[in-house]
């Protein structure tokens, strides 16, 4: 095949799109509604460097579960990706690919706990 189509043909591929429309939030929207997210770094950038790391289904699930996680009544601190897919996640069982709660996160980066 033509170089100019495989490179066409890459980027209509969904980590693309998904990781563009992201960006677009990050540029439009996200300056208006202030600094609002309880983790570091934030769910967008977490969700684009997911989806770069695992592809479109397995990082866009666990941005998903991320942004889930992201309330007033939620967890809070350092949570970068993961170096490696958690353990027995599978594409046929995409929840698997996200923290659901935040008991992964190091205590000592959390922000919704008091420090003595």
């Amino acid at each position: 095949m033509n170089g100019r189509l495989m490179q066409l043909l890459c980027y209509l591929r969904p980590r693309y799109w998904a990781i563009g429309f992201i960006k677009l939030y990050q540029i439009f929207l996200s300056p208006f509604m202030g600094r609002t997210c309880r983790y570091g770094p934030t769910c967008s950038h977490y969700t684009v460097e997911a989806i770069e790391r695992f592809g479109f289904w397995a990082g866009g699930w666990m941005g998903l579960s991320r942004v889930l996680r992201c309330h007033p009544w939620g967890q809070s601190g350092f949570d970068p990706v993961p170096e490696l897919l958690p353990p027995g996640s599978c594409w046929y069982k995409p929840w698997s690919y996200g923290f659901w709660n935040g008991d992964h996160i190091d205590p000592a980066t959390r922000l919704d706990i008091p420090k003595d």
